[in-house]
């Protein structure tokens, strides 16, 4: 252990090379691993288990019966030593599991700051979770996910391994989301399909009218231009000049191991 003054129940089992920062509070019948790091201000409630090579960052508050970073559930996993990365001031409830990385996923996992993790949900190994995201109860983030900035993704949702979730993208609860999902979208359905744009959000974070009015306009193109969907995304970047619209051009023409939800026509 390092650094002064951390309040640690006497029940609470940590590991020697476990390193508590300054201030942390670790609660009663917790669990701290040896190669663990728990940044200034942590708070383990009770109960809660901390393992592997995970970094937990500052004035992040974990709740009961949460597992972070235990190995990952994944068959070609052989036991090698691999991380898992969370940010500062993350909120991450009952019953949460977060896993390390692996070495054919880059061998970290990543969990930004200000997240909101309610209970029982699943953030799987390699996945790279951007800031101020909430994952509502009970969803499950698959392997090798990336869930862009101010993500919220619904109660009972399933995020297929692979699929990437853009910059303030909304998904509905009870859908399964197998396919790509373009920043500021909106996904609903049990089998989730792309329905329009996440307008709550965009006015919520004080996005600019002008620009949603082009962000509707570039949907409606997407939707029922002529061509493929990243024929018509090309034609967007030609076209428009509206900052949130280039994001979506960049992120429908970006790498990827999925293709795209799209719009119906």
């Amino acid at each position: 252990m390092s650094n002064i003054h951390p309040s640690i129940h006497p029940s609470a089992v940590i590991e020697e090379g476990a390193s508590i920062g300054e201030g942390c509070t670790v609660g009663p019948f917790c669990l701290v691993g040896a190669d663990v790091v728990l940044r200034a201000g942590v708070e383990l409630k009770s109960h809660v288990v901390v393992t592997g090579q995970t970094e937990v960052g500052e004035e992040t508050v974990i709740w009961p019966f949460s597992v972070i970073g235990e190995v990952p559930q994944d068959l070609k996993f052989k036991g090698e030593k691999t991380a898992l990365s969370i940010g500062k001031r993350n909120r991450i409830r009952e019953h949460v599991t977060m896993n390390t990385g692996t070495t054919g996923g880059g061998g970290v996992t990543r969990v930004g700051d200000d997240g909101l993790f309610m209970a029982g949900c699943h953030i799987a190994h390699d996945a790279q979770v951007g800031n101020r995201v909430v994952v509502v109860n009970n969803s499950a983030v698959a392997g090798h996910c990336v869930i862009e900035d101010d993500v919220i993704i619904g109660g009972l949702c399933g995020i297929h391994q692979w699929v990437r979730i853009g910059q303030g993208a909304i998904i509905g609860a009870l859908s399964m989301v197998t396919n790509d999902v373009i920043p500021h979208g909106l996904v609903q359905g049990p089998r989730g399909a792309l329905d329009g744009l996440n307008l709550v959000g965009l006015k919520r974070r004080g996005v600019d009218r002008s620009e949603i009015t082009a962000l509707r306009a570039a949907f409606q193109m997407l939707a029922q231009g002529e061509g493929a969907f990243q024929e018509r995304a090309r034609r967007l970047g030609d076209e428009s000049e509206s900052r949130y619209v280039q994001q979506i051009v960049e992120f429908v023409t970006g790498a990827s191991d999925r293709s795209f939800l799209t719009p119906e026509r």
